[in-house]
């Protein structure tokens, strides 16, 4: 079974930037999206961005202008570039992969913005 590895989370100021990444243990066959979600205590879990094969990527309003979500097609891995980021921010954050036969979950990585 293909499991989805994260890293990058951690602690970061307001106002400052954290990258996070994802990459498959395995070969995925046939991605269509790829994205992160980020769920906060007491609160839904939300998708933050998304990207599909065709390069286009959709954001959350709360994140537009500031995260950006990246796909290296070569390795099938995501990136997540969160610039300015906010106490708002402050979540676990989940990399999900969708392919034409399966849909994956990491297990969620920690990211805290305070001062």
């Amino acid at each position: 079974q293909v499991q989805l590895v994260e890293s990058g989370g951690g602690w970061v100021q307001p106002g400052g930037s954290l990258r996070l990444s994802c990459a498959p243990s395995g070969s995925i066959f046939r991605i269509n999206t790829m994205g992160w979600y980020r769920q906060a205590p007491g609160k839904e879990r939300e998708l933050v961005a998304s990207i599909i094969t065709d390069g286009r990527t959709n954001y959350a309003d709360s994140v537009k202008g500031r995260f950006t979500i990246a796909r290296d097609s070569s390795k099938d891995t995501v990136h997540l570039q969160m610039n300015s980021v906010k106490t708002d921010d402050t979540a676990v954050y989940y990399c999900w992969v969708l392919s034409t036969y399966l849909q994956l979950w990491g297990q969620g990585t920690q990211v805290t913005v305070s001062s």
